[in-house]
């Protein structure tokens, strides 16, 4: 086989530069697999060198059923890379094995992928090959015995991959149409909302304290008496804590409602809202 049909193969295999090729072959004397030795080695000095950048572009991805349902992000640098059919690709695969693994993601990083390598050595392949940053982000899985998943996508960049994504499970023993029915309003009103929490008392303690600090700094040079501040800023934090919980949210089909008061008016007794995961590319 002459040189430059070893460089052929070597970027189908690859995906590699013809430069980049060329120099692995002579450096390899002419051993294919060596010389994919040599790309893989240049490989992770070229990624090493991208991993200083900010990558806060990407998609996020659904994969699994109503039982079983994970959420993965996946960011690069650039928009345009996030439609690439290469990034594409091994997002969707990423994301099936993410649900597979229930985002455990020091599993899910030593995966084997189809083609045989694991999703660490797939992911610096494709850095090499893309040239931009490429990281793994937030993973979250929601598997409830009791309960059943829905989810919502926007700004959908392909099939089940888009820029923000949803996940809501439903705790009921009643499956009907106005079930499904709220299940896609509420993993929507979720993507608009974008509550903390589930309830206010479980709203993160370091959020609540950055908030409280925020609203003191604020009402500290008002000149208003200490017991008027104090009132004003007990009222603020309740506000703070209404808006940020989703169950005391205003429900986004109908404002003048909060979510627990649409779940009450469903009258399904053991309705209950179990858990839900909401990301969004960059934040």
């Amino acid at each position: 086989m002459s040189d430059i049909k070893k460089v052929k193969k070597l970027r189908e295999a690859t995906g590699a530069g013809f430069k980049d090729c060329n120099l692995a072959i002579k450096e390899s004397n002419g051993d294919l697999d060596k010389a994919i030795e040599v790309l893989r080695i240049k490989g992770i000095s070229k990624a090493s060198k991208k991993m200083s950048r900010d990558a806060k572009e990407g998609v996020v991805a659904i994969s699994g059923d109503k039982k079983k349902t994970s959420i993965i992000e996946v960011n690069c640098e650039t928009d345009f890379v996030a439609k690439n059919e290469d990034f594409i690709v091994f997002v969707k695969e990423l994301s099936e094995l993410n649900n597979l693994k229930g985002s455990n993601l020091e599993e899910l990083k030593k995966t084997k992928m189809k083609n045989g390598s694991s999703v660490d050595d797939n992911l610096v392949s494709l850095i090499a090959k893309i040239g931009e940053k490429i990281t793994i982000g937030q993973t979250k899985t929601i598997e409830n015995s009791s309960s059943m998943n829905y989810q919502y996508l926007h700004t959908v960049v392909k099939d089940n991959l888009a820029k923000l994504a949803v996940v809501v499970s439903l705790e009921t023993k009643e499956n009907s149409e106005i079930v499904q029915t709220f299940g896609k309003q509420l993993s929507m009103h979720i993507a608009a909302s974008n509550p903390l929490a589930l309830e206010s008392n479980l709203i993160d303690k370091s959020i609540i304290d950055k908030e409280q600090e925020l609203i003191s700094q604020e009402l500290k040079n008002s000149g208003k008496p200490e017991e008027i501040t104090k009132k004003i800023s007990l009222g603020k934090m309740n506000k703070f804590k209404e808006e940020n919980a989703l169950l005391t949210q205003a429900w986004v089909m109908e404002p003048k409602k909060k979510v627990q008061d649409v779940i009450k008016e469903l009258a399904i007794n053991d309705l209950k809202i179990k858990e839900f995961s909401r990301i969004k590319i960059g934040e």
